[in-house]
């Protein structure tokens, strides 16, 4: 069974339009990436825990604090090239990007070195709208996007 990620896109309406929350992965090899490399703050989960509650989990610890209240909607799924399933939820809210303060991972650092550095996993978060977000995801995550605007469609199944 492929790795699963579960994770909450969260969004707001502003002054230009729809926003969405996202994260820019920290260490030392997206130091000077930015276009391709952004995401949707989520973590891999096992099979004895809901997706929803890792969701929620995964963006407490990438952003330092829980999500802004709120009903989660489905976005369902999406499949990266390497076999993992990504099940994201949109969520309405705000939350303040500059006060982010995400878990860390042991890395070795030079590669080879011996030397081992602990390593944030997100290094910062920002609010982008849409049209930028669009640049700044990875591509297998912009199928969420495109389901979260449908959503907020006036035609669309529901409103989030």
């Amino acid at each position: 069974m492929p790795a699963r990620s579960a994770g909450l896109l969260l969004h707001r309406q502003a002054e230009d339009g729809l926003q969405v929350l996202l994260a820019h992965p920290g260490g030392p090899f997206y130091v000077r990436k930015d276009e391709g490399v952004w995401t949707i703050p989520k973590g891999e989960y096992g099979p004895d825990e809901e997706p929803l509650t890792a969701a929620v989990r995964e963006f407490t610890e990438e952003m330092g604090s829980p999500p802004p209240p709120g009903t989660p909607v489905p976005l369902g799924e999406a499949r990266q090239k390497s076999g993992k399933v990504n099940v994201v939820w949109a969520l309405s809210g705000d939350f303040d990007s500059t006060t982010i303060r995400s878990n860390t991972f042991p890395m070795e650092w030079p590669p080879r070195s011996g030397r081992i550095q602990q390593v944030e996993e997100i290094d910062r978060a920002e609010w982008f709208p849409l049209d930028v977000a669009r640049r700044k995801i990875r591509i297998a995550q912009l199928p969420f996007l495109d389901r979260l605007v449908e959503l907020r469609s006036p035609s669309g199944p529901a409103q989030a």
